[in-house]
């Protein structure tokens, strides 16, 4: 899987998309709210591990996601 940070600007909020191996969206969430895709996409038990990996996350670069 792929994790990507999204700048927002003015109202819109920071986001986060997750996309497997052929880059297929698999979840979009805002980063201050993803408890709900986490569960969606089954990653609910590491979501502590993710919200450290999503703040420590640099905006507009695709990184591999290793969970």
């Amino acid at each position: 899987m792929y994790i990507l940070k999204i700048k927002g600007r003015a109202k819109i909020p920071d986001y986060i998309q997750i996309r497997d191996e052929d880059y297929t969206l698999l979840a979009y969430f805002r980063v201050d709210r993803p408890e709900k895709a986490l569960v969606k996409i089954g990653l609910d038990k590491q979501e502590d591990k993710m919200k450290k990996i999503i703040e420590e996350l640099p905006f507009g670069k695709v990184q591999k996601l290793d969970i």
